[in-house]
C-alpha cells in the first residue's frame, strides 16, 4: 500500500468525493446515521483548499494503483480538525485507515487542541477514542421552518458580512475554540449563500447560511447566537428543509430555537474533542470544525 499527498487538481479532488460516497453509502441505515455526502462544487474546493492550506495532512491511500482511502486534516494555530476520513469497504479492516490518521495525526503535532465530527459507525468511534478524543453524542434539527414560531428579534441587529469583518471572525473563533478559521473563512464566504454578523454592546458573532443549511455559527453569548439563529432559520426559502448539524448538549439554545419554529431533532453521530470542552455557543461545520 501507498500513502501520497492529495494534489490540488480536479482529478484527486472528485478521486475524493468519489471514496466518501462509497465508504458513507457502506454504513449500516441506522437511525441517524451520517449520510453520504452528495457530490458539490463546495466539496471539491474543499478538498483542494486543503490540499493548499495544509499538504502534509491530506493524503491519499493506493493499493495495487487503485485509492481505497483518503484523509483531509488541517492545523490552525493551535488546534487540529479532521475534516474527513473515509476508507472503501472492501478496503476496510486491513490498518488503511489507521495509516491514514496516523498520518494526519503527524500534521497535528505540537497541537494541544484536537476537533473531528464522526458517524455513529463503532469502528470509527473506537479508532478515535483510542486516538485520545473524547466523544461527544450530537444531535441535528432538519424540517421545513414555521414562521410562525419566529419571535421578535429584539434590538440586536443583523447584518450581511464580508471579508472586511475577517477581524471580528476570527476574535469571536479564538474565543471560543482557541484559534481562528483564517483561510477557511474565505472558502466559506465564497461558497455559502451569505455570511450574517451580529456586533453590538451586547456582544459578537457570525454565521453562514446556505440554503436551508446552517454551515457555522459562533457567538460571545448565547443571546447573540439566539438571535443569529433565529435570522438564518427565517432566510431559509419558502419550501426548503432547514439542516443544523452537530449539536452536542451544551447547544440547548439552539435546539431551544429549532423546536420553536418545529424542525425535528434527531441523534446523528459524534463531536470528537481532544485537550477542550465543546466550544459554546457554537455550531461546528463538519468539514471544518
Amino acid at each position: 500500500m501507498i500513502l501520497r499527498p492529495v494534489q490540488d487538481t480536479a482529478a484527486d479532488a472528485e478521486v475524493v468525493q468519489s471514496l466518501a460516497r462509497a465508504a458513507f453509502a457502506s454504513l449500516p441505515d441506522t437511525p441517524g446515521a451520517t449520510e453520504p455526502p452528495p457530490a458539490s462544487v463546495y466539496q471539491a474546493a474543499r478538498t483542494r483548499h486543503l490540499a493548499r492550506t495544509d499538504p502534509q495532512g491530506c493524503w491519499l491511500a493506493e493499493l495495487d494503483g487503485e485509492p481505497v482511502g483518503a484523509v483531509l486534516a488541517l492545523r490552525r494555530e493551535g488546534v487540529w480538525v479532521l475534516a474527513l476520513l473515509v476508507v472503501l469497504p472492501r478496503a476496510q479492516g486491513k490498518g488503511v485507515g489507521r495509516l491514514l490518521l496516523d498520518r494526519a495525526l503527524a500534521h497535528g503535532s505540537g497541537c494541544l487542541r484536537g476537533m473531528l465530527c464522526s458517524s455513529p459507525s463503532p469502528a470509527a468511534v473506537r479508532r478515535y477514542r483510542l486516538a485520545g478524543f473524547t466523544m461527544y453524542p450530537v444531535m441535528r434539527l432538519t424540517g421545513r421552518v414555521d414562521r410562525s414560531g419566529l419571535v421578535d428579534p429584539g434590538d440586536i441587529p443583523v447584518h450581511p458580512g464580508n471579508a472586511a469583518h475577517q477581524h471580528l471572525l476570527d476574535s469571536v473563533d479564538r474565543r471560543l475554540r482557541g484559534s481562528a478559521h483564517g483561510p477557511d473563512h474565505g472558502l466559506l464566504r465564497a461558497h455559502c449563500e451569505e455570511l450574517l454578523i451580529a456586533d453590538s454592546l451586547a456582544g459578537s458573532g457570525y454565521c453562514y447560511r446556505d440554503g436551508g443549511e446552517v454551515k457555522l455559527l459562533a457567538a460571545t453569548s448565547k443571546r447573540i447566537a439566539t438571535r443569529l439563529l433565529r435570522e438564518a432559520l427565517a432566510r431559509v426559502p419558502e419550501g426548503t428543509q432547514a439542516r443544523v448539524e452537530a449539536l452536542t448538549a451544551e447547544q440547548e439554545w439552539a435546539l431551544d430555537v429549532g423546536l420553536e419554529v418545529g424542525l425535528t431533532v434527531e441523534s446523528c453521530g459524534f463531536l470528537g474533542l481532544r485537550g477542550m470542552r465543546p466550544p459554546a455557543p457554537y455550531v461546528p461545520n463538519g468539514g471544518l470544525l
